[in-house]
């Protein structure tokens, strides 16, 4: 198969395009025909080694764990399933080797979804590692109808899907963005406010009485966070390991394809949407890579394979 492989840690330079054999697919697992993958600040993170602590590696590595396509193959007792089936998933798994940046990819059933029918395949490409990222730590919060949440990072890929969640679970958001960012923040149905100095005045002037839930999606705001968190408020951070040191959870994404369900049934229902910045041929991927680095893309970037 076509795929796009590295043989060592690097920046773009080591990414090439190659020939791969089929992958196998065992039990509990599916072959996929990928049609598109996106791509997600992780995947040139391990490329660069900055998971080399974290997650045993073995080459060659084809990167991206975001993917959307149709089944080709089922394996044993995968019932779930069927050949054909319309399909998106974040395949991550126990080590690091095959991702989706290639014509086939194999998945463990219990990550997989169906595709709803609202999402285009580079929608649905877009949505499982960032949505499933968002969702999963708005629901671990308990976030609901009678919640203010705070937003650190709105207008970002993770952020732009946290917002439409929070509001799909009934709560009050405000999210922080860059000015240029603000409306395309209103339109997703936050109250927008400007991050860095003055930050924490901004965000009490909205919520006097402080906010209940603050997701945190990019870093470096823990002293904001204490300063606009209600007594009994709670938060949680994916990019600050310190927050667990003051009440908070340190959170990183589980492949799970019930929560990708239930994400799709909020797109069909008119609540989600999955905005695409840019699109890439699968030769392109440093370039693609490039752009995501930049960190000034307003949208998923997609791999059309």
């Amino acid at each position: 198969m076509r795929a796009m492989a590295y043989k060592a840690y690097g920046g773009t330079e080591v990414l090439e395009e190659t020939r791969l054999p089929l992958p196998k697919f065992g039990p509990g697992e599916v072959l996929v025909r990928v049609k598109y993958a996106s791509v997600n600040p992780v995947d040139w993170k391990i490329m660069a080694g900055g998971l080399d602590g974290l997650m045993d590696i073995v080459y060659p590595v084809v990167p991206c764990w975001d993917v959307s396509g149709t089944v080709e193959r089922v394996g044993i007792d995968t019932p779930e399933f069927a050949e054909g089936d319309e399909v998106m998933a974040n395949v991550r798994k126990d080590y690091v080797h095959g991702g989706t940046c290639a014509e086939f990819v194999t998945v463990p059933a219990r990550s997989l979804a169906h595709k709803p029918a609202s999402l285009g395949w580079a929608e649905a490409a877009g949505l499982p590692l960032a949505g499933q990222t968002a969702y999963q730590v708005l629901t671990r919060l308990g976030t609901g109808k009678d919640d203010t949440v705070l937003i650190h990072g709105a207008a970002g890929g993770v952020g732009s899907l946290g917002v439409q969640i929070a509001r799909a679970l009934g709560a009050r958001v405000i999210g922080t963005a860059s000015p240029r960012n603000h409306d395309r923040v209103r339109e997703l149905g936050a109250e927008p406010v400007e991050y860095g100095d003055g930050l924490a005045d901004r965000v009490r002037a909205l919520a006097p009485e402080g906010v209940t839930v603050v997701a945190d999606f990019v870093g470096g705001v823990l002293d904001v966070t204490r300063e606009v968190l209600h007594d009994e408020g709670r938060h949680a951070s994916i990019a600050d390991p310190t927050v667990t040191g003051s009440g908070g959870q340190w959170m990183w994404v589980r492949p799970v394809g019930s929560d990708l369900e239930a994400l799709g049934r909020l797109a069909d229902s008119g609540q989600l949407t999955v905005p695409v910045a840019r699109t890439f041929p699968l030769s392109e991927l440093a370039a693609a890579f490039e752009l995501s680095q930049a960190g000034h893309t307003a949208g998923k970037i997609v791999i059309e394979v």
